[in-house]
């Protein structure tokens, strides 16, 4: 038994080895993606917004504010316009995990047991009645002994199995078992 506590020792330190393995990857991928994230932010903001430069006369500083309005009102429709799409989205989502959770109201699995079952009790659940042909799997198989060899040489002797299979194909070959009693 102190066989087994080591084995389980190992694998269960092997499990944790494997967690904090999996955390400090998880941890640099997250530092990964702040920084890729901040790098974005910073080229869009050098993008959209370039540095304020104040002009000295009044007019000019009238025509920079004037600028500056109509940016943000157009920066305001946007907003609005992601808002809406982003409510609209919402709202879709909610309906559907709304209809998903009817639909598991409706039909609730059955809890699944495993069974033990022969390849014959599964063709006759599968088939019903129909199923006749018995699947014994070692039936078929071939013991060798050494006392074979003559009723080898004998089946040898029968000829190919083709010609028994062409022989008995068709409606003659059926008529032939039938009489033959097969």
């Amino acid at each position: 038994s102190s066989r087994l506590q080591k084995k389980r020792r190992a694998a269960t330190a092997r499990r944790q080895h494997l967690k904090s393995a999996m955390l400090q990857l998880a941890a640099t991928e997250i530092e990964k993606e702040a920084a890729a994230k901040e790098v974005e932010k910073q080229n869009y903001l050098a993008e959209h917004c370039p540095p304020l430069s104040l002009p000295g006369s009044m007019q000019e500083l009238q025509e920079l504010c004037k600028k500056l309005h109509a940016k943000i009102e157009s920066v305001d429709e946007e907003r609005y316009d992601t808002e809406v799409k982003l409510q609209k989205t919402t709202k879709e989502l909610e309906d559907l995990s709304q209809k998903l959770f009817d639909l598991r109201g409706k039909f609730k699995r059955p809890p699944l047991r495993r069974v033990r079952m022969s390849a014959d009790a599964m063709l006759r659940a599968l088939l019903g009645s129909k199923h006749k042909v018995c699947m014994d799997l070692r039936a078929n198989l071939k013991q060798v002994k050494k006392e074979d060899t003559e009723k080898e040489k004998d089946l040898r002797d029968v000829g190919d199995w083709r010609k028994n299979i062409e022989e008995k194909s068709g409606m003659e070959g059926r008529k032939k078992m039938f009489e033959a009693g097969e």
